[in-house]
Formats: structure tokens, C-alpha cells, sequence
């Protein structure tokens, strides 16, 4: 029996004939729909050694409550303090199943933990575990060391668990946020008049005991952990900034409003702002040091407290200091449920506005100035360069020292690329930052057929001077003689760069989904929805067709219906979208938008700062290569599983077939009323299906097992399992010091300062998926049965 492997299933080569087959269950956890009968020739031993692999248990020890530090040498995390738990995993172990086991142990709610690890030698980086796969994939990593180190953190704001500040929960959050507030000694009476919330709207607290909270939210931050945040006589602090803080807690503790009778950079006096209460506190700074001390403190409050209202006393800058922590685990943290949180856990009513200038207040905080980021792009560029040898990392500005572009290309990237087909998919992306701005992006496939990321870049906005000043830097990174076949939509200006960079050294094919866009916009309003429909189909008939008479005989199925739909087909230049006739190899990708997931990536992190945006990307794509890695290591497979799996059913539909040898190396195929010609000396079947795929046709595989060779003799290299591993045998290297760079690389280094173009006010609009079908329907009258109008406006 012949092994079978499917996209995610590890199998043998085909056509081995050991003595002995089994039926085994996926050692990695995969998900199959059928069963996979596998061809395995092993000793007693090594059965009985995969077996035991297949039911291993390894330890992961849980740890809870405590915080993360860096190791300031290496930039490596450990963690220190909380509790810590030890579990037995495996790889039938589910996540429902692990969470449950977790919230019963440390006392959290299921539905809301996070579950993260380290990498095996990675000790910078945080994985999350959100779905059973990625379970298993940690037991795989681990099954060698039989114990891992897991974190657990409930991710809710009333459940967060201690010292959720210092949790770097993300990549994203460990590279693009700065570790600490940014600290102000300026007096809060100053503040007050510009950070204030809303003047006219003070804002509501309301008394502790009036707020539920259940035994289940034993962990919450709740305003209950600031009644001891000052003590009395003699505490001391490290600035006036740091008591005020302490001040605003203790006061929405207590439940109680204050004013400030002297404030400013030598003392602070505050007293209960009800009429009569002997409430008040005095500090100043302690003799002949830098420490503030609390020098005179009356405890006793004579008020209702807690029934006054809180006035100014909560600004936005404060509120943003109390989400920041949570804005870091959750970048899309809305301010609707800040203004829920906020009311839940401190007693303080905020409207959607107030919530929204809190977490932009916050989100500064977190990730510094959008200005400073340009700012650091020289200083950006070359530590990307250093860090990662053979990468390209470039910028250029305007006359006026304004930014206009940025590009990069990590050496793992271009290293990866020379292993992947030649071919290369141009697209682009708005950014939804402060300064707005495109990303332009060339995205290739592995042998796997999934998206590789090559080079990226930010542009001012798509132009075809960016394009062509994209496509420029692009050549020079990738430093290859190979012609290479590039997708991109038509009507993007690139059709003239490609041929002015590189010139006869490249393929242009349209995006075909474009090209159907632009065709059924043509035609509305002069044809009915199902005309348009079939005109469209035939369209995508006509660029799949393999042969010149299948493209006309679909061409001539338009023209049936439309001559001038047909004379625009004709105009439309097929030699650079037709299967039938296009030069170059696309290997059946027909639209421009294959890294999809990529563009996933940029839509999650395109409001940071550049410099940030860039770093979170960074992080992914080395994720991406790192995990890939790992996975094919497994593979036993002489293709990649999903080109093992089209391989097998090419080699199905081949087994009625009837072989004749027409020529030395030429051969006819009969199978039914059909009859192909194979030359299998030039790789060539009449059918075209090999060329087209890079992968034998059934009419091939009939040849080649009738003359006894193997199939892998006669598949692209680019297939290959050994060429995939290839692909992804560089890594990409972390870049230090993303957030504060030193001050004096900034001043030594090129000016760059914000576009003059920025973010329109109110809220950017969403951006909307992208529908599989470009038809939509069309009013039709059904009085006159004319178009664009009903009966009523006839």
C-alpha cells in the first residue's frame, strides 16, 4: 500500500513497500478528515519508541502571581515571586481541558486566563496559547526536555491577576510599549487646567461599599488596594509626582474629595473638601535629600466622604495611568469598557468621550511620541542592519526633511526567498496612524503554497514614484539574475517601473480579481445582473484556460453577450493575465492579494508609531520563520505535505489511464475520449497542467510509473521538503533599544521629521473585507425593465 499524507500529516515517500503497516494516529495533533493508512518500516524498538512518544507526558510547571523582569545584559525575561503549581501534559491534553485544571488551582475564572511560554532558547519572546493546536504545538517543542515553564494570567480587567503590569503578554506588547509612565513633578493644580477630563462634567465616585464584588475576584485591582497607599507621619516618596499619585488613590479609596491649599515644587497641603471636616495632609521634601516625606497628617474624617462628588480630582492623565497596564495586553482595548472597568473596579463614571482622551493619554504613555518616532528612524535603520547582517534597511525624506519612505528587507527574508518559486506578489495597505501613510509589501510562496514575507515599506502614499523607488530598493536587496514573475493589480503604475528596474529579467501578470472589478464597473448599468454575472464567469474561464481555443471559446461566450464587453477583454492585454498566453510562471495564483495573513498583521499594529509598527512585524515574521522551522523538521515527506497531497490526487485520477509510446521520450495518454501527449525529456503534457503547477499531471504520472521512475525525479525543487527547510533556515534577530534609543545616536543622526499629511479627525473608517463576489446586484425597474431606477422614479 502507498503512504498518503495530507497538508498537515506526516508520511513516508511514495511508493516504499515495507514489510509492515499500520494505522497511527497524527503524532503532532493534527486534524484529519479521513483515516491515513501509513507504509512504516521500524524495529521493535522504535515502535514501541514512538508509541511511548505518541502517549508522553511532560511536566509543565504553572506559575501565577508573579512579575517579569529583564536581565539588563541580554535583555532575557525571568520571573519572580507568585506561586507556581506542577501539571502533567500530553498531546491528548485539551485546552478547555488544561484551562479548567488551571482556574480550579489558582482560583481564576477559566474563560478568562491566558496561558503563555517561551520559545525553546528564547527567552525574550512570550507565546500565547489560544486554541488546542497551539497546545500541542508546545508539548512538541518540549517533548525532548519533559518539563516547560507555563505563565498564567487572567486577562480580564476584573480578574487580572498581581502584577499584571509587568507582564509582557505579546511580542507586540514587549517591543513597541516603554516599560514606565513618564514621569511629571509638574503640580496638579497646573495640570488640572489642561488634563482635565471635562470641565463642565465632574466626575462621580461612588462608596466601596456599594460596589460588589464577588469571592471569585479575589485577584481584581480594585480601589480596595489604595486604602493603605498612604500610611501617616513619615512616609516617605521618591517625587512630589509619586505622592499626588498616591493622594488621587487613597482619596477614591476613602471615598473622599480634597483640595489643595499649597502646591507647588517644595511642599503640598491638602485638606478634605467638605466645610468643617479636619481632614488634611502636609509633606515636603525631607532636609538634605531629594525625598518627600509626610510631615503632618490628620486621619479623622468628619464628612460623608464618599456622597461628594470627586470634581477634577480624576483626569484624564490619571485615568490613562490606571488602563495603561491593561492597554498593553490589550492594544484594542475599547473605551467603552474603560468607562465599564473604571465604574467596576474604582467607582468613577465616565462618559465614551472622557474613556477615549483617557487611553489616548495612555497610549502615549505607552508607546511615546508619534513625532519622536520619525525622529529615530536613522538611528532605526542602522541598528536593524547591525543586528541582522545583510538585511536592507533604508529611508529617504523630503526636501524639508519630512519623511517620504521607508524600506526593509531582513537577510532572513532574502536568504529564504532564493529557496521559494520566483515569484513575487506586489500589494499595498493604508495605515490608520496618526500621520496616515501606505505600506507597500512583496510577499512570496514557499513550497508549502504559504505567504513567505520578502520586503516591506511606508510610503507618504501610493504613488508611482514610491512604487518604482519600492521596486528599486527591492532588486537591490534581492541581488538575483532569475527571472521573476510578479502579480500586482494593473492599474497601480507598476507596469512601467517593472520594466524600467528590471527590464526583460521579469514577468508583469495582472491581478485577476482586479481586473474583474474593473470589467463588471464597466459594464454596470448597461447589462442586467445575470449578464453581468455570466460575462464575469467567462472572464475567470478565459485567464484559468490553459489552451489558446479554450481562451477563445471563452472569449467568444462574452462576445455572444456583449460585443463591446468582448472588445474590452481584447484591449484588457491577456498576455499579462491568460494562463494561455502569459510568458512568466504563476503556478495558477491569478490576484495579487495572496499574503493576506500579512496584511492581517499590519491592520492590527497600523496606528503605533512607525518605528514600533515596524518592530511588531519584525517579531511576527521572525515567529513565523521560527515555527515553520520547528513544523517541517517533522516532516518525512520527500514534498511538502500540502504538494504531497496534490501530488496523490493527480496520481488517483492516473490509474485508468492507458499509455503509448508514441517517440524516444514522447508518449500518448488515452483516458475516456481524451488523448495528451507527454514529452517527459522537457517536463511537457499537451494538457499544460504540468507547466502551469510545477508538479506532474496525472497524464506524467501515468507515463512515469509506466516506465518505473519516480515521481520526485520529475517535481520542481521548489516542492521539496529540503527546500522548504532552506527557506526558513535563517532567523531574524531582535533589535534592542527600539523605544529609547540613546540621546546622543539621535542628535548625531539625520533630521526626519512627521509627514505634513495627518489623520483627518472623527473616526477612520473600517475597513471592509473583501467579498468573493465582485458582482452585486443592480436595481432593475419592473415596470420598464430598465436599470438603475424602480418603478416609482420611472
Amino acid at each position: 500500500m502507498s503512504g498518503s499524507s495530507g497538508p498537515d500529516t506526516e508520511g513516508p515517500s511514495l511508493f516504499y513497500l515495507p514489510p509492515l503497516t499500520l494505522f497511527l494516529p497524527s503524532l503532532t495533533g493534527r486534524t484529519h478528515t479521513h483515516t491515513h493508512c501509513a507504509t512504516l518500516n521500524f524495529t521493535t524498538g522504535e515502535l514501541f519508541g514512538i508509541l511511548a512518544m505518541a502517549t508522553k507526558k511532560i511536566i509543565a510547571i504553572c506559575q501565577s502571581g508573579g512579575e517579569f523582569e529583564t536581565n539588563k545584559d541580554d535583555g532575557s525575561l525571568f520571573y519572580t515571586g507568585g506561586e507556581a503549581y506542577a501539571l502533567d501534559l500530553d498531546h491528548k491534553t485539551q485546552l478547555k481541558d488544561f484551562k479548567r485544571e488551571l482556574a480550579e488551582t489558582f482560583q481564576f475564572r477559566a474563560a478568562a486566563l491566558s496561558i503563555k511560554y517561551f520559545l525553546p532558547g528564547n527567552r525574550k519572546t512570550l507565546i500565547t496559547i489560544s486554541k488546542d493546536k497551539d497546545l500541542k504545538r508546545m508539548v512538541n517543542f518540549f517533548k525532548d526536555t519533559d518539563q516547560v515553564e507555563v505563565f498564567v494570567v487572567a486577562e480580564e480587567v476584573d480578574v487580572a491577576a498581581p502584577n499584571v503590569s509587568n507582564m509582557p503578554a505579546s511580542r507586540s506588547s514587549r517591543t513597541t510599549v516603554s516599560a514606565a509612565a513618564v514621569p511629571s513633578d509638574v503640580p496638579v493644580d497646573v495640570m488640572q487646567t489642561d488634563d482635565a477630563i471635562v470641565l463642565d462634567e465632574p466626575i462621580e465616585t461612588t462608596p466601596l461599599g456599594a460596589c460588589s464584588f464577588s469571592n471569585e475576584d479575589r485577584h481584581r485591582r480594585a480601589a480596595t488596594q489604595w486604602e493603605n497607599i498612604i500610611t501617616g507621619v513619615d512616609q516617605r516618596f521618591n517625587t512630589f509626582a509619586e505622592f499626588r499619585e498616591a493622594l488621587h488613590k487613597y482619596s477614591i479609596a476613602h471615598g473622599f474629595t480634597y483640595k489643595y491649599k499649597k502646591n507647588d515644587s517644595h511642599r503640598v497641603t491638602a485638606k478634605c473638601k467638605t466645610e468643617g471636616c479636619p481632614w488634611r495632609i502636609y509633606a515636603s521634601r525631607l532636609a538634605t535629600t531629594q525625598l518627600i516625606c509626610i510631615k503632618k497628617m490628620n486621619p479623622e474624617h468628619t464628612c460623608e466622604g464618599a456622597t461628594v462628588k470627586a470634581g477634577y480630582r480624576a483626569t484624564r492623565g490619571w485615568i490613562g495611568n490606571i488602563i495603561k497596564e491593561k492597554l498593553k495586553v490589550s492594544p484594542n482595548y475599547k473605551p467603552k469598557d474603560i468607562a465599564s472597568d473604571i465604574k467596576r473596579e474604582y467607582g468613577i463614571q465616565l462618559n465614551y468621550t472622557q474613556a477615549w482622551r483617557a487611553k489616548e493619554i495612555a497610549r502615549e504613555q505607552l508607546q511615546g511620541s508619534y513625532k519622536e518616532a520619525y525622529s529615530q528612524l536613522p538611528f532605526f535603520c542602522q541598528n536593524i542592519m547591525e543586528t541582522n547582517p545583510g538585511s536592507l534597511a533604508t529611508f529617504s525624506t523630503k526636501e524639508d526633511s519630512s519623511f517620504r519612505r521607508f524600506f526593509v528587507s531582513f537577510h532572513a527574508s532574502i536568504s529564504g526567498f532564493h529557496q521559494c518559486r520566483p515569484l513575487l506578489f506586489l500589494d499595498s495597505t493604508l495605515l490608520y496612524s496618526k500621520y496616515q501613510g501606505t505600506l507597500l509589501a512583496a510577499t512570496a510562496a514557499d513550497g508549502n503554497d504559504d505567504f513567505f514575507p520578502v520586503a516591506f515599506a511606508v510610503v507618504d502614499e501610493e504613488t508611482e514614484d514610491n512604487w518604482n523607488w519600492f521596486l528599486t530598493e527591492l532588486k537591490s536587496a534581492l541581488s538575483t539574475s532569475e527571472q521573476i514573475t510578479f502579480v500586482s493589480d494593473f492599474q497601480k503604475g507598476i507596469k512601467n517601473s517593472l520594466i524600467e528596474i528590471f527590464g526583460n529579467e521579469c514577468y508583469h501578470g495582472y491581478c485577476l480579481r482586479s481586473l474583474a472589478e474593473k470589467l463588471n464597473k464597466d459594464l454596470k448599468g448597461q447589462f442586467s445582473h445575470d449578464a453581468r454575472r455570466l460575462m464575469v464567469q467567462d472572464f475567470y474561464a478565459a485567464a484559468y484556460a490553459p489552451k489558446i481555443e479554450v481562451f477563445e471559446r471563452c472569449a467568444e461566450n462574452i462576445k455572444a453577450i456583449s460585443i463591446e464587453a468582448y472588445d474590452w477583454v481584447i484591449r484588457s492585454e491577456p498576455e499579462h493575465w491568460a494562463n494561455a498566453i502569459f510568458g512568466g510562471a504563476r503556478y495558477n495564483h491569478m490576484t495579487s492579494n495572496f499574503g493576506q495573513q500579512f496584511y492581517g498583521w499590519v491592520s492590527e499594529v497600523d496606528e503605533l508609531p512607525i518605528t514600533q509598527m515596524v518592530d511588531v512585524l519584525r517579531g511576527k515574521i521572525m515567529e513565523l520563520i521560527y515555527r515553520r522551522r520547528l513544523e517541517s523538521s517533522q516532516w518525512v515527506t520527500r514534498l511538502t505535505p500540502f504538494m504531497e497531497d496534490k501530488l496523490q490526487l493527480e496520481m488517483s485520477k492516473s490509474r485508468s489511464f492507458q499509455v503509448a509510446l508514441a517517440h524516444t521520450s514522447t508518449f500518448e495518454v488515452r483516458g475516456g475520449e481524451s488523448v495528451d501527449i507527454v514529452d517527459i525529456d522537457h517536463w511537457d503534457c499537451s494538457c499544460k497542467g504540468w507547466q502551469l503547477s510545477g508538479l506532474p499531471c496525472c497524464h506524467a504520472i501515468a507515463v512515469i510509473l509506466c516506465l518505473g521512475r519516480s515521481l520526485y525525479e520529475y517535481c520542481s525543487r521548489f516542492f521539496m521538503t529540503e527546500s522548504y527547510r532552506l527557506t526558513y533556515t535563517e532567523s531574524i534577530n531582535p533589535i534592542p533599544n527600539v523605544e529609547k534609543p540613546e540621546r546622543s545616536e539621535l542628535h548625531e543622526a539625520t533630521i526626519v521629521t512627521p509627514p505634513p499629511t495627518k489623520r483627518p479627525p472623527g473616526r477612520p473608517k473600517l475597513k471592509s473585507a473583501e467579498s468573493a463576489d465582485v458582482i452585486k446586484r443592480q436595481l432593475q425597474c419592473s415596470k420598464c425593465k430598465g436599470l438603475g431606477h424602480n418603478k416609482k422614479t420611472c
